[in-house]
């Protein structure tokens, strides 16, 4: 490494790579991956086989630097980079000093898919543990913080692992402009709208015909809240999607069901509640209620931690700036 100092705060710092193999991956195509880095930092980087020039302010340059070698170590132990984990990686980077392997390199689960999943985000991060440390974790945020997809991780993890016999995924089945009495088909065919976003989860880490022969089973139950009660779930990794739409009394009865050798995971988005407005969600009641119990833990989410297309961010951001306008108005 070599830094040469130039006029008021910029510098440039120079950086050598001993691996083509691995600068390829590093640079991507067509030097894709170093302009986007430049573009984040407000940086200039001029490449030169496996050698680069950082240029620009002291701070920017410093935290790009970092970025690419972390960047560099990651794929030399065997990560291999995914479209966005540019951008993500570097706002670990702004917003702590935890190294990117810790991050990156945490795997969640190997799937019968052979798909290796891992935290891409602070927050994942501290969700993944949380989860591993408590019998029950609330993970609350924005949709595509990956709160559910890491827990169907974790579930699927477990139940390979045989560290429980069974996955139970359930949600509220709440009605948004369409009654359940008026769609056809039986109950099944009713609420399975309301489960497909379990299911998709499901078999994009598990082959379909295993995932379908568990479900014939019951070792994989995915059913509407309302099935939860009178039962006592035992050796079961539990997960409850979209608990915003919860009654106080759906979650209380909820989170009674959990037995012995269980984990439970609820997930939602506050801003997302589709209640009546007589209703209180009980996962706002959960989150004042709860907080401080041993073996409880809530993890939160941001339009931050989004790993969805990054039009999403943007339009978290937009309904945002739109509830701030209506608050201060009112």
């Amino acid at each position: 490494m070599q830094e040469i100092l130039e006029g008021g705060n910029g510098i440039t710092k120079e950086i050598d790579f001993e691996d083509n193999a691995i600068t390829k991956q590093l640079y991507g195509e067509n030097n894709e991956n170093l302009k986007e880095i430049e573009n984040i930092f407000n940086i200039r980087i001029y490449s030169r086989g496996g050698k680069l020039s950082l240029r620009g302010e002291a701070v920017e340059v410093e935290s790009a630097e970092r970025l690419i070698t972390e960047i560099y170590r990651l794929i030399s132990k065997g990560y291999s980079l995914d479209p966005g984990d540019i951008e993500l990686a570097a706002r670990i980077v702004l917003q702590s000093n935890i190294p990117l392997e810790e991050i990156f390199l945490d795997t969640v689960c190997i799937s019968t898919r052979k798909k290796i999943i891992a935290p891409k985000s602070l927050a994942q991060k501290l969700y993944i543990e949380a989860i591993r440390k408590n019998d029950i974790a609330f993970g609350i945020g924005p949709a595509g913080t990956g709160k559910t997809y890491l827990a169907m991780a974790m579930a699927v993890s477990a139940f390979m692992n045989r560290q429980v016999n069974r996955i139970i995924l359930t949600r509220p089945a709440v009605e948004a402009g369409e009654k359940l009495g008026f769609l056809p088909g039986d109950l099944y065919q009713k609420v399975d709208p309301y489960l497909r976003p379990l299911f998709d989860a499901l078999y994009d880490m598990m082959d379909f015909d295993k995932a379908t022969r568990l479900i014939e089973k019951g070792a994989i139950e995915i059913a509407p809240l309302a099935f939860m009660r009178g039962r006592t779930l035992n050796d079961a990794f539990v997960i409850l999607d979209e608990a915003q739409n919860t009654t106080a009394m759906q979650m209380k009865m909820f989170l009674t069901r959990l037995g012995f050798n269980s984990k439970a995971v609820i997930t939602g988005d506050t801003t997302q509640i589709d209640l009546g407005p007589n209703e209180r969600s009980g996962l706002l009641e959960a989150e004042s209620l709860l907080k401080g119990i041993d073996g409880i833990a809530f993890v939160y989410f941001s339009k931050a931690d989004v790993v969805r297309h990054p039009l999403v961010k943007k339009i978290i951001e937009a309904y945002e700036n739109k509830e701030r306008k209506q608050q201060t108005a009112s």
